[in-house]
């Protein structure tokens, strides 16, 4: 009882995480995007353009965080964990919509070049590192419990980190009147973006096929199913994942001895233990081998 009022609260904090996050970005998107307009900054633009999609992000994660949790149907009977999944897809394509965006700015700059206000650029781009500083210190401590929660804090961390570039880009402009600084940042911000995105990528693509979670060796698994005293054969080995932070596995044991229920309540309790996978259906196909008398 006191594990599932513990799991309640942080999921409430989680959300509370989620709403101010979401919040104080809507906030400081509209202001860095009119400043950006209006000091004729690509950089500004490029990184409003860039916490936009990141906003897209928090709501899409939020939601399919809450879906997660929901209690399985009828018809869907592992209820919706995979939907956690699906917004992780969703996401990595959100920050490639923005990687195009920031391009298509940046090259419309370039053709055609204006005097930037490097002083709105320094000011604004300052609030945003401590505005997406804040934002991914909301989820650093749940971070790696969930695909979608470390997108999140990989994602505003990134941000900070290119705030930061276009203080520099603002300053260097600033001091040496040298224009194209603001373009150069927003190419370094695209190559941010792109790498932060790649990992992320992968990890959904993996999820969506059923890959093995990376958290999990199959190999250490096969291993421990080998070893057990009253298995002869292991086939039919399947472990994929059920959502962003839930691990299933399906299993063809064969056996020379009889074997009772307590046998495979004692191996799925291993396996939640030791790998961390929580739902496991375990078939035993007792005597079905010619040679019982060898292990393997």
């Amino acid at each position: 009882m006191e594990h599932h009022h513990h799991s309640h609260s942080s999921s409430i904090k989680l959300s509370n995480a989620f709403k101010l996050g979401i919040s104080i970005n809507v906030i400081f998107i509209i202001v860095e995007g009119l400043v950006g307009l209006m000091s004729n900054s690509t950089a500004l633009i490029a990184d409003a353009g860039h916490n936009l999609s990141d906003v897209l992000t928090l709501i899409l994660s939020w939601i399919a965080i809450n879906l997660s949790q929901r209690q399985p149907t009828l018809k869907f009977t592992y209820g919706f964990r995979r939907s956690t999944i699906l917004a992780a897809l969703l996401n990595t394509i959100l920050l490639l919509v923005a990687v195009g965006f920031i391009i298509y700015e940046t090259a419309v700059r370039l053709s055609h070049p204006v005097t930037i206000n490097a002083n709105s650029m320094v000011i604004v781009a300052s609030v945003g590192i401590a505005v997406n500083g804040f934002t991914a210190w909301l989820f650093m401590k749940d971070k790696n419990r969930d695909l979608n929660i470390r997108s999140a804090f990989v994602h505003f961390v990134s941000d900070a980190l290119v705030s930061l570039g276009v203080v520099i880009a603002g300053l260097l402009v600033k001091y040496t009147g040298i224009q194209w600084f603001d373009s150069a940042v927003s190419f370094i911000i695209i190559a941010v973006i792109l790498y932060s995105s790649y990992k992320l990528l992968i990890d959904s693509v993996n999820l969506a096929l059923d890959a093995v979670p990376e958290n999990i060796k199959i190999e250490l698994v096969l291993d421990y199913l080998k070893r057990l005293p009253e298995v002869k054969g292991v086939h039919d080995l399947h472990i994929w994942s059920l959502g962003t932070t839930n691990a299933a596995l399906t299993v063809h044991l064969k056996t020379c001895v009889p074997t009772d229920v307590s046998f495979i309540t004692s191996i799925q309790q291993q396996l939640h233990e030791r790998f961390n996978i929580d739902h496991s259906t375990i078939q035993v196909e007792y005597g079905s081998d010619e040679d019982c008398g060898n292990k393997f």
